[in-house]
């Protein structure tokens, strides 16, 4: 019998995005911060929350030619907007001023639980 993993329960969806912008002119570094505001921007379809404050947000890494690269999870595997929340991130942080490129990935691992979440999530969903 084959052993079975995630992979083998989850919708075939994609679980990335990415763009390169053509931007020729970088004047400054992309921030940290101003990526997170992007993000914050994104609410969950299902919960009146953004995406950065439940938790979802796994890493943000910004290399010195300003490529932003966003490790990202879902509440359940089994969500059905799975598709569409990697664009919807890449989407948001493409606003930003001199970006090169965004790239977000859909990770399973570490899994998500309510623990990840800000004060001000759980706070909004009444979780403490």
């Amino acid at each position: 019998m084959k052993e079975k993993n995630l992979n083998d329960f989850l919708p075939d969806k994609n679980s990335s995005y990415y763009k390169k912008l053509n931007n020729n002119e970088i004047n400054e570094s992309v921030l940290k911060k101003d990526v997170v505001d992007q993000i914050k921007k994104v609410m969950d379809p299902e919960i009146p929350v953004n995406l950065y404050d439940l938790g979802l947000i796994y890493s943000i890494d910004i290399d010195s030619n300003n490529n932003v690269l966003i490790n990202m999870t879902l509440t359940n595997p089994n969500c059905p907007v799975a598709g569409s929340m990697p664009k919807n991130v890449g989407l948001a942080v493409e606003n930003l001023d001199n970006l090169s490129s965004v790239s977000v990935n859909l990770v399973w691992y570490p899994k998500w639980d309510k623990s990840m979440m800000s004060d001000e999530a759980k706070l909004a969903l009444d979780i403490f």
